[in-house]
Parts: C-alpha cells; structure tokens; sequence
C-alpha cells in the first residue's frame, strides 16, 4: 500500500507540474510557481531532518543564503561560471554543516533550537556586514543563471528547471523514507535511545540528514539568486528560517508531499491576501492558527487519516 500511494504521489505530481503550462499562466503565475517550487525543495529536506528525524532546525535559511551568497560572490567578483558557483556553494556547505553538525545535533530540544538559531543570525550578520562582497542591506546584482554560455531566461525556462528539480526531490525524499536509512531516522525520532539500543547509529544518521538538507537549500538558494538576480541577507534572515519551519508545519512533519502543500500555501497566501491591504497579515495569522488548531498533525496528514477513517 505504502509502494503504491507513493508513486501515485509522484504520478500527481508530475500530472500538475505539466498541466500548469498547459493553463496559459501569466508572468506572474509563473513566478509564483518558480518560488513555490524552490520552496518546497529547500522544505522537503527540511522536513528529512525535522520531520523524520525529530532534529528542529531554526536557522535553515542560513544554508539558502550560503548557497546564494557563493553563487553571487564567484560570480561577480571572480568571474565564475554560475554552475561551478553553484557547486562550489554546495560543496562548501556541505562541508560546514559536516562540521558544525557534530557539536550541535549533541543537543536536543529547546537547546538544539537555540544553536540553530544561533547559527542563522550568525549568517545575517556576517551577509550584512561584509559590505566588500556582499553589498551588505543595499543587496547585490547576481548574474543570469547560465550553461555553455547560454543564459537561462524567462519563467517558462526557469519553471521547467524548478519543475523538474522538485519531481526529482520528491522522488529522492520519498525513496530515502522508504528505505532502511528512512526507518532509522524515524526510530531516531521515535526514541534515539532506543534506537542506539538496536544498534542504530544515531549520530551518524542524524550527521548525513543534516548535511543533505543543508546542500538541497544552498542549491535552491543559489537558483533563487540567479532568478531574481538580486541579493539581499533577508534571504538568509530569521524571518524566512521561520517560514521554512511553518511550511514543514502547515503541510504535515514527516510528510514529503506535506512539504510541498505547505510551501504552496505559505508563498500563495500572502499574494492572495494583497488584496485586503491592512488586514493581509492579520488574516495570514488568522488562517494559519486555524489550520494548526484544527489540523495539528498538518494538512496532508489529517486529510489522509480521514480518508483512511471513512474508506471502508
């Protein structure tokens, strides 16, 4: 049953991801797309390491805006091809989430909450005041994303890049949950005590999730910045670690497919909220904490279980 509700998941994924352009969108629905897209890449290996294996992490955009600063920096002030800053930024924080990983993932709870938010004002302080390089709050123009000397442009191009990058993720994702690595991580969650009494290797589990959630956000913060092709350290700032957890939150913990609904809603919502002017934030907090009220477990996981509940 589990095989099967999977590669149906996936099979309706793809169906909307190639439907959409089908729709005629506008420049605009493009955009909002684009993001949602990256969004949910950088949710979906949040939630490895927060949904199946209980790890919090308050200070994930750290890694978006690492992935996105290197790409910027290599690239404006080295001259380098935008897929090698792209790699290179991956690889770099590969490296130091590796590093980091080992003293903080020794906490639990609110104190592993605590580092990691320690660590994503870190790197806001560091994007805004390294002026030399990073333009500091006035931001920095990033160059156009491009391959072989061919640039990357339009939202058509760019959404089929997202596009297909999300189906990979969430293919990824769903397999690694499935496999044995993906029990661990959940017995991790479960009890890490009892999980080292069977034999798992907790910190050894715990260390790779962390580091591969951590890669998946420097590539898509990368992509974001040659999107946009401007940079400011808000992409790296609390508000948008925040929004990163509420996205894993919304759409349901240890919930792939949650991921990409929460992504959705979070980065649609206040476009659809414009409209009321004054009263968008206010209406934006109203609908989250019904939908944490009366779906605490996330949307995709309460929807499941009550048509698991009404199917015969």
């Amino acid at each position: 049953m589990r095989f099967s509700n999977r590669h149906a998941g996936l099979a309706l994924l793809a169906a909307l991801l190639l439907l959409f352009p089908l729709l005629g969108p506008s420049s605009f629905a493009y955009d909002i797309a684009i993001r949602i897209a990256i969004n949910a890449v950088v949710v979906i290996g949040l939630n490895l390491l927060f949904g199946y294996a209980g790890q919090i992490s308050l200070g994930h955009a750290a890694f978006f805006g690492f992935g996105a600063y290197a790409s910027a920096i290599l690239t404006t002030h080295f001259d380098w091809p935008p897929l090698a800053a792209l790699a290179a930024g991956a690889i770099a924080t590969g490296v130091l989430a590796f590093v980091i990983a080992w003293p903080i993932l020794r906490l639990a709870g609110h104190h592993l909450a605590m580092a990691t938010l320690s660590l994503g004002l870190i790197a806001a302080i560091v994007f805004n005041n390294e002026t030399r390089w990073t333009g500091g709050s006035d931001g920095m123009v990033v160059p156009a994303l491009s391959v072989l000397g061919t640039s990357l442009s339009g939202e058509p191009a760019w959404y089929a890049l997202t596009a297909a990058l999300l189906l990979l993720a969430t293919w990824a994702a769903s397999n690694l949950v499935d496999s044995p690595a993906g029990r661990a991580l959940q017995a991790i969650r479960g009890s890490e005590v009892a999980a080292r009494t069977v034999g798992i290797e907790a910190g050894r589990f715990k260390t790779r999730v962390f580091v591969l959630s951590a890669v998946m956000a420097s590539v898509m913060g990368s992509l974001m910045a040659h999107y946009v092709g401007f940079l400011t350290p808000a992409a790296a700032g609390l508000t948008r670690s925040v929004e990163f957890v509420m996205m894993v939150v919304l759409g349901g913990t240890a919930s792939v497919f949650g991921s990409i609904v929460g992504a959705a809603i979070i980065t649609l919502l206040p476009q659809v909220l414009h409209a009321f002017e004054s009263f968008e934030t206010l209406l934006l907090g109203l609908i989250l904490t019904a939908a944490m009220i009366f779906m605490r477990a996330g949307i995709v996981p309460t929807l499941k279980g009550l048509f698991a509940r009404r199917s015969p």
